[in-house]
C-alpha cells in the first residue's frame, strides 16, 4: 500500500474545550489535513521542537532522542497505520548499524520524536479518506494557522452545538457546521463533528 508523506501544518488549542489539543498533519502537496487529538504535555514537546527552543532540562522527548543518538540510532520515519475506535496507531521505523527495527508507539510520542530527528512523516490512503478534512481551495495559509505554540493560538469563539446538540442535525447541516468550524480552526471540534459526519455514513 503506497505511503502519503503529511507534514505538521499547526498545533491547534480548542476555543470551546479546556485543555484540549489537536495537532495538524497537512497532506505534502495536497489539501487535505489530519487532525489528532493530543494532551497538553505532548503539545507542549511538540511546540517546544518546532520552536528550537531549548528548555534549561531536556523533556523527556528530549531524553529519548538523545537516547538515540548516543547509541547510534537513527528514527528514519514515523508511520500512522491504523486508526481504530478514533485512537490512531503509529509506529517509529529506526535503524542501527545492523538492521532496521520497528517500534510500536502512541501517535502523539512518534510525532514529537519526528520533529525532533526531522524524519518524514506517512500514513495511508484509507485513513486519510476516513478521517481526513479537505482544505477549501481558495484558502491560504497565514501566521495563524500555522502558529505553532498552542498558547499563542487565537481564534473566534464558535457557538456549535454541543455533543449531544449534533445529533438533531442532518448531514447537509453537519457538513456546514464542520466548514464554519474549520475556518475558525477550531481542529479539536471538527475532528467531534468528522466522527459524528462518519457514524452517520456507515449507517
Amino acid at each position: 500500500m503506497k505511503k502519503i508523506e503529511l507534514e505538521i501544518v499547526a498545533l491547534s488549542h480548542s476555543v470551546t474545550q479546556t485543555h484540549s489539543y489537536a495537532v495538524v498533519l497537512g497532506e505534502v502537496n495536497g489539501l487535505r489535513r489530519l487532525p489528532i487529538v493530543i494532551g497538553g504535555f505532548e503539545a507542549q514537546a511538540i511546540a517546544v521542537a518546532l520552536e528550537r527552543m531549548q528548555p534549561s532540562r531536556p523533556l523527556t522527548h528530549d531524553l529519548f532522542a538523545n537516547f538515540m543518538t548516543t547509541f547510534n540510532i537513527e528514527l528514519i520515519e514515523v508511520v500512522i497505520y491504523k486508526l481504530e475506535e478514533g485512537i490512531f496507531f503509529s509506529r517509529l521505523i529506526c535503524k542501527n548499524e545492523e538492521e532496521v527495527i520497528e517500534i510500536d508507539s502512541r501517535t502523539s510520542d512518534a510525532l514529537a520524536l519526528a520533529v525532533r530527528a526531522n524524519c518524514h512523516i506517512y500514513t495511508f490512503e484509507n485513513i486519510l479518506e476516513t478521517a481526513g478534512l479537505y482544505l477549501d481551495q481558495t484558502e491560504t495559509p497565514t501566521e495563524e494557522s500555522t502558529e505553532a505554540d498552542p498558547e499563542k493560538k487565537t481564534a473566534a469563539k464558535t457557538t456549535a452545538p454541543s455533543n449531544g446538540e449534533l445529533k438533531d442535525l442532518n448531514l447537509e447541516e453537519l457538513n456546514t457546521l464542520l466548514q464554519q468550524v474549520l475556518e475558525q480552526e477550531d481542529y479539536v471540534r471538527a475532528i467531534t463533528i468528522r466522527d459524528e459526519i462518519n457514524a452517520r455514513k456507515k449507517k
